[in-house]
């Protein structure tokens, strides 16, 4: 029955279809390693290297400045995955319903926009909610080990994220380090301390091994 629902697709359609579910696979996991503490980039479904020496765009939305920063944070592969879905789905329910193509592509672009800047604000949210009054969690960073989300400038020249585990959750913080050259996307680190209660100084995990 699937074979023969499959064979009737247009191939446009089985391309949504398969973009469509791989998004929704992508989304769910993804959700349930936030929820149960794993290090998404661990899993290579957030932050990774898109080859060439570019990073990845860091599309998922850090807990911390999801809204009230400079907004580079808005091309990342997670929110690539959340417009993909929202997308996806509203193409493949509406196509029936709206037969003009150019306005199912608008209404279908419009949802998954729509469906990122609601997960944007909501992790902005809850980054306000950790970060009022819980300078206890920072302090508790020092030590901790993790991975540089979006590529942390040379010599305190600039702010980077960076993801650790502390009371087996992930969290995203603003980073800083002193070291001579940038820390890419990936990199292992080790937290040394905290500058200002809301930024974290970082270095290299490697970087302590003789």
């Amino acid at each position: 029955m699937i074979a023969t629902w499959w064979g009737a697709l247009t191939p446009a359609m089985k391309v949504l279809w398969g973009v469509t579910l791989a998004a929704s696979l992508i989304f769910i996991i993804q959700t349930i390693l936030t929820f149960i503490g794993a290090d998404a980039d661990a899993t290579g479904l957030d932050g990774a290297d898109m080859g060439g020496g570019m990073d990845a765009p860091d599309l998922s939305v850090d807990g911390d400045a999801a809204m009230g920063g400079t907004g580079s944070n808005l091309y990342t592969f997670r929110n690539l995955i959340n417009f993909l879905m929202g997308f996806g789905w509203t193409a493949i329910i509406l196509q029936e319903k709206i037969h003009s193509l150019p306005v199912l592509l608008i209404v279908a672009t419009a949802v998954g926009a729509g469906l990122v800047a609601l997960v944007m604000y909501l992790f902005s949210l809850l980054g306000k909610m950790q970060q009022s009054g819980n300078i206890d969690v920072y302090k508790s960073a020092v030590g901790c080990q993790g991975t540089s989300y979006l590529t942390i400038p040379a010599a305190r020249g600039g702010e980077g994220k960076v993801q650790i585990s502390i009371g087996g959750a992930v969290r995203e913080y603003n980073a800083q380090t002193e070291e001579d050259t940038p820390i890419p996307t990936g990199t292992p680190i080790k937290v040394v301390d905290v500058i200002n209660g809301i930024t974290l100084l970082v270095e290299r995990l490697d970087s302590t091994i003789i």
